[in-house]
């Protein structure tokens, strides 16, 4: 696609006139004035061309700026079936370009004083929603078994598979576990958790998961410090979570597991499990400490594909 930003007629020194003209004066604003990536002005650029190319077709002629002003949601939604059809674009790079758009008719308002609010009201589509992807029951169980028996310090051995358990047997986060402290110890059958938005919960421990952390409190060798962090480094100091990560990383080579099994896809598992073993919605929403039930109704989607490839397995027509 040519610059328009770079051919002379788009050079005039006053107010203008084409859309092309205000699209030479967009790409300027971001250059000099906003100092936007020269990437990021290209996508913009490319973005708003694609939109300003529909519109010589769409109305039969190029458009002038008092055209855009004209313009209503429809004009920019048939725009979108356009690129969605002939480019292939999924939602998330028509988000992407509908955002680079508005940023135009935004441009359009505040330095021509050519306003248009109605473009503003365009939703952008719907994206898939990416549905979590939990380790299978042999395989969670595996991991923690590999974890355990770590030829390391035994206490780094213990101190890990504390946390590996605490986020598949308690449907922790990561940053949770890590926020811990020795007043924690030893562990009960409740757990008091301040997780997102600062929102406390209580999260039962199940026999294996207190044993674990106890039995992790037992072998560290530093002295307990009830403000001090549970789960801390070979030095002493509070554990970063990328030691986590890396340790998963490394279990993942060795039992041959996918590359979504994460720390975070083990409370995915947690919150699973329980589903496919007879737990309603609402408590696995509490254990999970999420504000509403849609972010936990996921899971029923992940459930029910898990159904179908039984279905299909298992079924004589499959």
């Amino acid at each position: 696609m040519a610059n328009l930003a770079s051919t002379p007629e788009h050079t005039h020194s006053h107010a203008p006139r084409t859309a092309s003209q205000a699209l030479y004066a967009f790409v300027q604003h971001l250059t000099h004035e906003r100092r936007m990536s020269e990437h990021t002005i290209d996508g913009y650029q490319r973005d708003v061309a694609s939109f300003l190319g529909f519109l010589t077709n769409h109305l039969g002629g190029e458009a002038h700026v008092d055209d855009l002003t004209k313009l209503t949601p429809s004009d920019v939604r048939a725009w979108l079936a356009h690129r969605r059809a002939n480019d292939e674009l999924q939602a998330t790079s028509l988000s992407r370009a509908l955002s680079a758009v508005r940023a135009f008719f935004k441009f359009m308002d505040r330095q021509l004083d050519k306003p248009n609010a109605r473009i503003q009201m365009v939703k952008a589509p719907k994206r898939a929603q990416r549905l979590p992807r939990p380790l299978a029951m042999d395989a969670a169980k595996n991991l923690l078994e590999e974890v355990q028996n770590q030829d390391i310090e035994p206490w780094v051995a213990a101190r890990d598979a504390a946390m590996i358990a605490l986020m598949y047997g308690a449907g922790l986060r990561i940053s949770e576990a890590l926020s811990l402290t020795d007043a924690d110890i030893p562990a009960r059958d409740v757990l008091r958790i301040r997780g997102k938005g600062d929102k406390v919960r209580l999260v039962p421990l199940i026999p294996v998961v207190r044993d674990a952390l106890n039995s992790y409190f037992e072998k560290r060798p530093f002295l307990r410090d009830d403000d001090g962090p549970l789960f801390r480094g070979v030095k002493g100091n509070k554990l970063n979570a990328r030691i986590i990560q890396k340790l998963v990383e490394q279990m993942r080579y060795a039992l041959d597991l996918p590359a979504t099994a994460t720390p975070h896809a083990l409370r995915h598992s947690f919150a699973t499990h329980l589903l496919a073993n007879g737990a309603d919605l609402r408590s696995i929403q509490t254990l999970l400490g999420h504000a509403s039930l849609s972010s936990t109704q996921i899971y029923t989607g992940v459930e029910s594909d898990r159904l179908k490839a039984i279905h299909k397995a298992a079924h004589p027509r499959g």
